[in-house]
């Protein structure tokens, strides 16, 4: 029998009870929170979000990715908060880093008060349904960005509250300034102060209502689909540069940023070619940084994979040491259901030094509180 290989994750979701917001919140509000109404044919759905609707095709699903989504489905956790534990046993995933589902289109939230109370609700409802399960289960705690005095307020409750990390989307609202620059250095120092992690997830861009679409689907007709999904790792990529170029890093240089879903090989080109333009370009650059694009790039930067055997690569053959394994629990693109078939295409014959890494030690060092794997499972 193939022996059992166990990871952390980086990344995964919970789904909010469709009532969670609307319990506590006034009316007015209530009905700007995000929610989604598919046509009855089952083709078609229209997005809610703050005032702001668009529609969108559903995907037809063929082949062997049904087999997936249908699995995405089923797993017992995703909703079932008492059986996701089960559901991380099963797979082989001992610790892991949850982000929302509804939560994700803050960025397109444009209500000062609704961001603020939809994201203190969701902390507090984290803390006494997913906190308090397992410390297994590391929820990230969502802020306000419509105001950087309303996220500092925040994130510093839910640090007090046993938070590890902040969700960020990859660029704030358009009304509000994009995180290059200095208005959000009081909640950078704050985070650092706070040992909060900066937890950003690929595919949050606003939404574009004027267009009637999420911002980032840019390619229609053949291909469309894959270039669509590669698209949306670039702007984690963008979210790095700004947070390196702009020097927020540099300033505070024990604040830790993750880049959830969008690979990790991206991260030693992304240096190189930062090194380049800062070096090449050094008379007209601003600010003038302490510590060179990579230093920073890589001492302070980490990154989740799923599936790319090259995000091993960049850790045992380019020196990015930050990489570590995710299992997008429950998503399509994500290993539920075949996990175990993954770790083990990705890791068997690798040393056992790039393989702990990946799958525990990054984690482990960006998450120390996070109760380590016990020996016997960490082969």
């Amino acid at each position: 029998m193939t022996t059992k290989l166990w990871a952390n994750s980086g990344d995964s979701h919970f789904i909010e009870p469709d009532d969670l917001w609307s319990k506590e919140l006034p009316k007015s509000l209530v009905d700007l929170v995000p929610r989604s109404v598919k046509d009855e044919d089952g083709l078609w759905e229209t997005v809610y979000v703050d005032g702001q609707s668009f529609r969108r095709r559903l995907p037809k699903m063929t082949g062997g990715a049904k087999e997936f989504r249908d699995l995405a489905q089923r797993a017992p956790g995703f909703k079932d908060f008492s059986k996701r534990i089960a559901d991380q046993d099963e797979e082989g995933v001992w610790a892991e880093l949850v982000f929302p589902s509804l939560g994700m289109w803050a960025a397109s939230f444009r209500t000062r008060e609704l961001l603020k109370e939809t994201a203190r609700i969701t902390n507090d409802f984290s803390v006494s349904e997913i906190m308090s399960l397992s410390p297994r289960l590391l929820p990230t705690a969502q802020i306000s960005t419509l105001d950087v005095q309303d996220a500092i307020d925040e994130m510093q409750r839910c640090a007090g509250l046993g938070f590890k990390s902040v969700f960020f989307t990859i660029s704030p609202h358009p009304m509000q300034q994009d995180w290059q620059h200095d208005y959000w250095e009081p909640l950078w120092a704050a985070m650092e102060e706070a040992k909060m992690v900066i937890a950003f997830h690929i595919g949050t861009e606003p939404i574009d209502m004027a267009a009637g679409e999420v911002i980032g689907i840019t390619y229609r007709g053949p291909g469309g689909a894959v270039m669509n999904y590669t698209e949306t790792t670039f702007s984690g990529q963008r979210a790095v540069m700004k947070m390196v170029a702009s020097g927020a890093l540099d300033r505070h240089p024990d604040l830790k940023v993750m880049v959830s879903e969008g690979g990790a090989t991206w991260a030693p080109f992304l240096a190189d070619r930062m090194e380049e333009g800062y070096r090449q370009h050094y008379m007209t650059v601003r600010p003038k940084l302490n510590r060179s694009p990579r230093e920073i790039i890589y001492s302070q930067v980490y990154a989740s994979f799923q599936h790319d055997p090259t995000a091993v690569s960049a850790c045992r053959d380019m020196g990015f040491n930050n990489v570590m394994w995710g299992s997008d629990y429950p998503h399509l693109e994500g290993t539920y259901g075949h996990t175990q078939e993954t770790l083990h295409g990705l890791f068997d014959g690798v040393d056992a030094a790039t393989s702990d890494r990946i799958r525990f030690g990054a984690f482990e060092e960006l998450f120390p509180s996070a109760p380590k794997a016990p020996a016997d499972i960490r082969n």
